[in-house]
């Protein structure tokens, strides 16, 4: 990492501190490879259950819009226009918490109303930000746990899938699904991210799982099992093009992402309190809450309206403020701009779809665990009272339960049925709901 032992303390804490050209691109990298691999995935799980094949046109589409509009959305929160921005070094990427609720919603009604529903839940979203000082006491930590806990639950087996040689094998019951030549790749990847994780140190440490899934993907490549076709034919640039998979109205659609927006500008607030607390030493101001939640919102719509998935906070890239000590937003604008040239290099994108799938599955395995261990880590400052326990045990017994018994919901229509039996959508409004009636005592 860049020298800094020249640099004063308070320029360090000042968000509006300009490092050295070179001193910015190290450590606005470091932010990109601290999210990488998080911003990508959830567009190849949708990408997935809309039917598209790892490594076609439209997969590749996905996650070229995924980091475009990570960047976009990442420049509202660090320079800002008007009330839009915390001016904070907030890195925003695609959010998993949304992954439960789209599946169903990709599956039953289609991307046209997944998009739909991503732009008005967008909007919904900035309006949070004139009440979101009001309700954040909605999600306390037995709440917000719940639902960081419950996600980490769904989307785990998606990793097992994936490792084992992707959900469509899985379907079709391939015989060279779950084989040696597959789980060996995502053991790679786990073992070579656990190694440098605890081992390394910096940017070795921060980027263990992109690092681990290159070392994986090299291998595959020196074994022949990498087709470079994709990148071949993919082109240098390319301008994504609104409402390329239209735009329709569902109302189960719409509620689903709109209840998570809710979660995911919970979420922007504990992130940046985080930023200001851990880089500067100081609280949030409610000018920088809500700003940060207006970016959150209008990044997310305008994203929906381009094929982009929605957008939050990361809260992995607080804790690379914490361990490097500069606050400076210009660092992670130089990071916004990289994900932005990526966005618009069709190559990029088709590099990462010719990638294995049970590369991809061993780096899924690891997040997707860590986003389980920090519900659980967060549910660890609970007062397990009996209020709180039952609460709990409701929740994840009725969401868990109808995702596991679907035809106790047959008599809703299909997307609403699919919705009740995410596992996570029940789970959350049970929560939230039991947790605002129910007495303290």
């Amino acid at each position: 990492m860049a020298n800094l032992n020249n640099v004063s303390a308070e320029d360090l804490k000042n968000p509006d501190y300009v490092p050295p050209m070179g001193t910015g691109i190290t450590l606005g990298l470091q932010h990109v490879l601290a999210m990488f691999v998080s911003n990508f995935t959830p567009a190849i799980i949708i990408g997935g259950a809309a039917g598209f094949a790892f490594g076609s046109a439209d997969a590749v589409f996905l996650i070229q819009m995924s980091m475009l509009f990570a960047g976009i959305a990442t420049l509202f929160q660090t320079i800002g226009f008007g009330p839009v921005g915390a001016r904070l070094p907030v890195m925003q990427g695609t959010s998993f918490a949304f992954i439960p609720v789209m599946i169903p919603a990709v599956k039953t009604a289609g991307l046209g109303a997944l998009f739909g529903g991503i732009v008005i839940g967008g909007i919904f979203h900035a309006f949070l930000g004139t009440i979101i000082g009001r309700i954040r006491h909605w999600f306390p930590p037995l709440v917000s746990g719940l639902i960081i806990l419950a996600i980490g639950i769904y989307l785990i087996p998606v990793g097992i899938k994936y490792a084992a040689g992707g959900a469509a094998d899985f379907q079709m019951k391939n015989p060279a699904w779950g084989g040696l030549s597959h789980w060996g790749l995502a053991l790679i990847v786990i073992l070579s991210s656990f190694f440098l994780k605890f081992w390394a140190k910096g940017i070795l440490s921060s980027a263990a799982v992109l690092i681990g899934m290159i070392i994986a993907y090299v291998i595959a490549a020196l074994m022949g099992n990498v087709n470079f076709s994709g990148v071949e034919k993919a082109a240098w640039f390319a301008i994504p093009s609104p409402l390329k998979y239209g735009f329709d109205i569902n109302i189960g659609v719409i509620f689903a992402i709109c209840l998570m927006s809710i979660v995911s500008a919970i979420e922007t607030v504990g992130d940046i309190s985080g930023i200001a607390k851990g880089g500067a030493g100081r609280e949030a101001t409610d000018d920088e809450i809500k700003g940060g939640t207006y970016a959150d919102g209008f990044g997310t719509a305008l994203a929906g309206i381009f094929g982009g998935l929605p957008n939050t906070s990361f809260s992995q890239n607080v804790g690379l403020i914490s361990m490097t000590g500069v606050m400076s937003r210009r660092v992670v604008t130089i990071g916004a701009i990289f994900l932005i040239i990526c966005g618009l290099v069709p190559k990029v994108g088709a590099l990462v779809s010719s990638m294995p799938i049970a590369v991809l599955g061993g780096g899924v395995i690891v997040m997707f665990g860590m986003v389980a261990a920090a519900g659980i880590n967060m549910l660890s400052s609970v007062d397990w009272n009996r209020r709180n326990m039952m609460i709990f045990a409701i929740s994840l017994s009725i969401g868990f339960g109808l995702q596991k018994v679907p035809m106790a919901m047959q008599h809703l229509d299909g997307t609403m049925k699919l919705l009740m039996t995410s596992g996570l959508l029940p789970a959350a409004v049970i929560a939230v709901v039991l947790n605002l009636i129910l007495p303290k005592e």
